[in-house]
């Protein structure tokens, strides 16, 4: 049996620091449109790409083999590594590699937040969800990926009503808002800033409110902060510096830099000299290559402003001090950075009075989670993977069975042909008619009743052979993965002792 399947490729906070997962997820917004509009074979792809991880689930319409997944991987690799500015290289050994039911168990355990950088967060369950809606906006999506997204968002919410792993209310917001009340005044006098109006905006405007804060601005570069104000009942600020002057927690979230360099790297993946794109457009992606344009892992960076950078930060403090008049000193500032593609300049926790915190340093403290909550909700998430793979598994045996009793419709047309013309014969000879339909269908039914019959052992047998070449095939390709994947994690631990 030729198997198909279902590929991943993940990059995440567990595998890679986030730099290097933040110049690897630049420009993901299309990887997937790309990944399909290029490589014949695969028939969908969706993109999950979050402040802690980027991964790729790949609907390949083709026979899986070691050869066929490490030359797919190395393909994706290629198109990423031009979307995102890295070395094809770099791409390469930046991902894990699984297949087969891995695949299904990773993302159940993706939607669920178990795998997440704070145990437990919901606001996952939402990012995944938004990713098949992107996909299906993109036109990747596919039946099989439909199903496999849709099932994980069902076992999420499962997750969610039968056990206690999201009643705390965990986020990565939530996390960096502990942290920051160490060093702010009361919640009901803090005055907050928000940077950005996508989704993690509206979650910072909930937990603030959640703990009493009601002094919450917003600022966007993009022009949207009116339009947040009015719909989250928020004050919008057009000058980010004379807001700065005035708060005490600044919130930023808006992605603008991973953005200004997709647009970047778009606009370079779209020149018509690049013609080692056009061979990986055509299907050529055997054998190592690097693609023009490409960068050194810190380059792109450089050129790109930061949302906030320690220039602007020194006059808002600088206001501030104005304003502070004869007191010794202004109120600290505490920075919250959410963005994986950074807006806050590091540099501005060089700033006297300011207390900056990251998604590293946010990594850094998130907490752990009882024993029993966690085995709790993977015991579910287990079951659920468990039970779509045995259902897809089934699908891919019934292709045998079908088979087998397409081969016996036609022992059935041929056995009651022969009973029709013995029959036949036997009324002529008595100067009888012969035989009327209803005649025929009684001889046709009574026929395949027998044949069906017989047909139960072999149709057991063949469904559990079928079964086990499936799971043969899909254990040789886990294996094969799994190799793909410790070479993988063999360059990635060579280049960081090189470096060091």
């Amino acid at each position: 049996m030729e198997h198909c399947g279902s590929p991943l490729l993940t990059a995440s906070h567990r595998e890679l620091d986030l730099d290097a997962l933040e110049r690897l997820s630049t420009g993901s917004s299309s990887v997937g449109r790309v990944v399909v509009g290029t490589c014949g074979p695969v028939a969908g792809a969706v993109v999950i790409s979050t402040c802690n991880r980027f991964e790729l689930y790949l609907d390949v319409d083709a026979p899986l083999s070691g050869d066929s997944v490490r030359h797919a991987t190395r393909h994706v690799a290629e198109l990423v590594a031009h979307s995102s500015g890295v070395t094809g290289e770099v791409a390469a050994r930046s991902f894990t590699v699984r297949t087969g039911p891995e695949v299904t168990e990773h993302l159940f355990a993706v939607a669920s937040g178990l795998d997440a950088m704070v145990v437990g967060e919901r606001e996952i369950a939402g990012q995944v969800k938004r990713a098949l809606e992107e996909a299906r906006e993109q036109e990747t999506t596919s039946k099989t990926l439909e199903l496999l997204f849709q099932t994980a968002s069902r076992t999420s919410k499962r997750v969610g009503t039968q056990t206690e792993l999201g009643a705390a209310g965990r986020s990565v917001v939530a996390l960096g808002l502990d942290l920051a009340e160490r060093e702010l005044p009361p919640w009901d006098a803090t005055r907050a800033v928000l940077i950005g109006t996508g989704s993690y905006a509206g979650a910072s405007v909930a937990a603030l409110r959640a703990r009493g804060c009601a002094d919450i601005r917003v600022y966007s570069q993009s022009g949207r902060a009116a339009t947040f104000a009015q719909s989250h009942d928020v004050q919008p600020v057009d000058s980010l510096v004379e807001a700065l002057a005035d708060a005490d927690l600044v919130v930023s979230c808006s992605g603008a830099r991973g953005r200004a360099l997709a647009v970047r790297t778009d606009q370079q993946a779209a020149e018509p000299h690049d013609e080692r794109l056009a061979d990986l457009v055509a299907g050529n992606y055997g054998g190592p290559t690097t693609l023009p344009h490409l960068t050194s892992d810190g380059a792109p960076e450089a050129s790109l402003g930061h949302v906030l950078d320690a220039a602007a930060l020194v006059r808002a403090r600088e206001r501030a001090a104005d304003r502070a008049g004869d007191e010794p000193e202004p109120r600290p500032l505490v920075i919250l950075d959410l963005a994986l593609h950074r807006d806050v300049d590091p540099g501005v926790a060089d700033v006297e009075g300011v207390l900056l915190y990251d998604l590293a340093t946010l990594k850094a403290h998130a907490p752990a989670v009882a024993r029993d909550v966690v085995a709790q909700a993977q015991d579910i998430v287990d079951a659920a993977a468990h039970r779509f793979e045995e259902t897809r598994l089934g699908r891919e045996a019934d292709a045998a069975v079908v088979a087998l009793f397409d081969e016996a419709e036609v022992r059935v047309r041929a056995e009651v042909a022969d009973v029709v013309a013995r029959l036949t014969a036997e009324l002529a000879a008595r100067g009888e008619p012969a035989p009327q339909d209803a005649d025929v269908d009684l001889v046709a039914r009574d026929v395949r009743k027998r044949v069906h019959a017989e047909l139960h052992d072999r149709i057991v047998a063949v469904r559990a052979r079928a079964t086990a070449e499936a799971r043969a095939a899909e254990a040789a390709l886990v294996q094969d993965a799994e190799a793909l994947t410790a070479e993988a994690s063999a360059q990635r631990d060579a280049g960081s002792a090189a470096r060091r």
